[in-house]
């Protein structure tokens, strides 16, 4: 019996299918030497191979197989001279891609794994460097060992890489400067979780959710302020595996019995204070007001006929006892007034954000901007865009250029940017092919997407998924292929214990916005940006940036570095430089 040992940078995805071979399917253990500040972490993937079935452990609890005897191996992780509770080994579970492959992505939660003969069992190792850990050589050790039923465990094998730990402390999540905007799709958790919408378990178990985007440095809180704004993303075109994607307001809308109209704002301000909690306080962003997704074929149309937009607000009617929608303008005006007054009253409205996902129609817009604006003066507003004529438009605080805007009309969203207030990010989603974070996608391309905002001198990425999964996403996460590539709908998984399972692409998504950070802040102390711009054409590949748009048909070879040492050689180069300015505080002014 063979069992294979494996070595591999963070960013290594298993793949088990049509071109799976029966032989060892890594390469030899990888030297890897990583270079990090304090307040940081580093990560390596250990790979495990036999050629028999077996159980792999990472946590020590005693394993049993059901069907016999059957070889147990077990894997310990020792740092010397680091705190051993900062130093994680945890499972990587395969998903089934699009082309029905099984590619690594999820981290799992559980302690033991069945494994088959024949295949990969990949496991995520992470140290994380205390605020207080001491500037050195750390070298991380991975021990396996074996046993069957009763036996002694015995050594399979050891494996290390090098951390050098450098005199340059990160700020914590909550302080980043990198703009992180992850929209939250809450009523799809307590679908997922049979729980009532709103209700104090629903809350419970999306801190969990709120608390996994607070350590990415999210900065924007998610309340839908409507019915179904996206129109359940299309599902009811979906003739063969159709899923509920809908999302539902978080307002409660009464007509009394005398007549008058009463607006319970408790869940909402209870969410904005959840994620206010947990850092993630610069921005209230509200879905459900301005350009709601119309898809009047499938039922998806305007209730207000003096209105051109669809907002959709339901309400319980006292008198009838029966639920109806606003359908009345005056009415939906009465009600927006009572959103912007809860906003004032509790001293968030310049934190507000009213959100338009992607018009089409910039005469269209004006006219439902015009509409909102009489409704409620006091509101400003974000818009994800992929025409930069939208940025002109008087009143848009916020703008979101896609990458394929980024690429085709940079010059022009420069100049016009020029003298707005507001921040720019920039998004990808289902159609841009690369960079993006689907189950398909390189794993450098999460890491990337942080360095593209930076390369382009914007403040930051929004990305419309965070827990949009379809009906069974721990079974199958493909949807509605080949409009959403499997991955597009989620970040994170529903784990069994009502906490988010995270991914691979949610860590080095993590790693790349780390990235930013250390790029910011080496220019913030004066560090020649070309100088580092330069080095960074070992990473980005592209002669021009009209090559980035996905019609360009660039592979993504030819568009960036798929090379983990690349990336770690840049940032080295800037930790190092950090290191030498004799910087040692957490927070700057």
């Amino acid at each position: 019996m063979t069992i294979a040992l494996g070595l591999e940078y963070e960013s290594y995805k298993y793949v088990l299918g049509v071109l799976h071979k029966f032989t060892v399917p890594f390469d030899e253990p990888k030297d890897i030497r990583l270079t990090v500040g304090k307040n940081d972490r580093v990560a390596a993937q250990l790979l495990l191979y036999s050629e028999d079935e077996m159980l792999v452990g990472v946590n020590g609890e005693a394993a049993f197989y059901e069907r016999g005897p059957i070889d147990v191996l077990r894997i310990s992780v020792d740092v010397p001279g680091l705190s051993q509770g900062r130093v994680k080994a945890k499972l990587i579970g395969l998903v089934e891609d699009d082309d029905r492959q099984l590619k690594s992505d999820m981290i799992l939660d559980q302690g033991v794994i069945y494994v088959e003969k024949k295949r990969v069992q990949p496991v995520w190792v992470e140290v994380e460097i205390d605020a207080d850990a001491k500037p050195g050589v750390y070298r991380p050790q991975i021990s396996v060992y074996r046993h069957r039923m009763f036996e002694d465990e015995t050594l399979v094998g050891t494996l290390g890489f090098e951390v050098r730990v450098l005199e340059v402390e990160l700020p914590p999540p909550a302080d980043y400067s990198f703009y992180l905007d992850l929209w939250q799709h809450n009523a799809n958790i307590a679908r997922k979780y049979d729980v009532e919408l709103w209700s104090d378990r629903h809350f419970e178990i999306m801190e969990g959710y709120v608390a996994s985007l607070a350590e990415l440095g999210q900065k924007a809180a998610t309340v839908v302020v409507s019915e179904v704004p996206w129109s359940g993303q299309g599902s009811a075109f979906d003739r063969v595996d159709p899923a509920n994607m809908f999302e539902y307001s978080i307002v409660n809308v009464t007509m009394r019995a005398d007549g008058e109209w009463a607006y319970d704002f408790g869940a909402l301000n209870r969410y904005v204070e959840l994620c206010m909690k947990h850092g993630i306080d610069s921005e209230i962003e509200v879905f459900g007001l301005l350009n709601i997704w119309v898809i009047e074929e499938a039922g998806y149309g305007r209730l207000v006929p003096d209105l051109d937009d669809a907002v959709r607000v339901r309400y319980f009617d006292e008198r009838s006892g029966t639920y109806k929608y606003i359908k009345d303008k005056g009415e939906l005006a009465r009600y927006v007034s009572a959103l912007e007054k809860n906003f004032i009253d509790k001293d968030w409205i310049g934190k507000v954000r009213i959100l338009a996902d992607e018009p089409a129609d910039l005469e269209r817009f004006r006219g439902r901007l015009s509409a909102l604006r009489e409704m409620a003066p006091s509101f400003r507003y974000k818009v994800a865009i992929n025409h930069a004529e939208f940025i002109k438009e008087e009143g848009l605080l916020d703008h979101v250029p896609s990458l394929d805007c980024v690429a085709d009309e940079y010059d022009e969203l420069m100049a016009l940017k020029q003298g707005k207030d507001g921040k720019t990010l920039f998004y990808v989603a289902c159609e841009q092919m690369h960079a993006n974070t689907f189950i398909a996608s390189h794993l450098l391309e999460s890491r990337l997407l942080p360095w593209l905002a930076w390369q382009f001198r914007l403040d930051g990425f929004l990305r419309w998924n965070y827990t949009v999964w379809p009906n069974d996403p721990l079974n199958k996460i493909s949807y509605h292929y080949p409009v959403f590539p499997a991955g597009d709908t989620n970040f994170v998984y529903p784990g069994r214990d009502g906490m988010p399972m995270l991914s691979l692409r949610y860590k080095l998504l993590q790693k790349g916005i780390r990235d930013f950070e250390l790029l910011a802040r080496y220019v913030r102390k004066g560090g020649d940006r070309q100088q580092l711009e330069q080095r960074m054409r070992k990473v980005f590949l592209w002669s021009d940036k009209k090559e980035l748009h996905r019609h360009s048909r660039k592979r993504k070879e030819e568009l960036f570095s798929l090379n983990d040492e690349h990336f770690e050689e840049i940032i080295a180069g800037v930790l190092e430089a950090l290191a030498g300015t004799g910087e040692h505080v957490a927070r700057e002014a």
